[in-house]
């Protein structure tokens, strides 16, 4: 039976395992102990050091460590801007329900306070009416989830 590589699993859940550590050349990662080749934010972070204590050209240290050179500078401006943070990954596409401003969320106040049977298909139909905005029914389903979890804060 095959061992389960668990820290490949969190590094997966976490969005920083590196789907390609045989490409990373540099010798004290093939040693195994401390430095690990599947965890990007480690590789990442040699590959900057290196270049930046050990002299080494950001070309070579990109290739060494397995990386392109435009990951190289993304990192380098990521550890610069953020610190180590930055070398995490980030979510990507929409932070949040952009479309629903605090205009549009009155609207729906309003409107649930006025006929609170009223679903978000309806909703959304009014608003493309009335504001003149396409709203997906899912996301002010989502918005008035969280604003109903912002008012009733689970108890500690």
């Amino acid at each position: 039976m095959a061992k389960r590589n668990t820290k490949a699993e969190r590094l997966k859940a976490l969005g920083i395992l590196n789907r390609h550590p045989e490409r990373v050349r540099a010798s004290w990662f093939q040693t195994g102990s401390f430095f690990d080749a599947q965890d990007l934010a480690q590789v990442k972070y040699e590959m900057l050091r290196h270049v930046s204590h050990e002299g080494a050209s950001k070309v070579e240290a990109a290739a060494l460590f397995g990386l392109s050179r435009p990951a190289f500078y993304q990192a380098q401006m990521a550890l610069v801007r953020e610190g180590l943070a930055g070398l995490l990954p980030r979510r990507r596409g929409p932070k949040g329900a952009h479309k629903l401003t605090a205009e549009i969320m009155s609207f729906i106040e309003r409107r649930q306070s006025e006929d609170p049977q009223l679903h978000a298909r309806a909703l959304a139909e009014e608003i493309k009416a009335a504001l003149h905005l396409s709203v997906h029914p899912r996301s002010i389903e989502r918005a008035l989830a969280r604003k109903k979890k912002l008012q009733n804060p689970p108890p500690r």
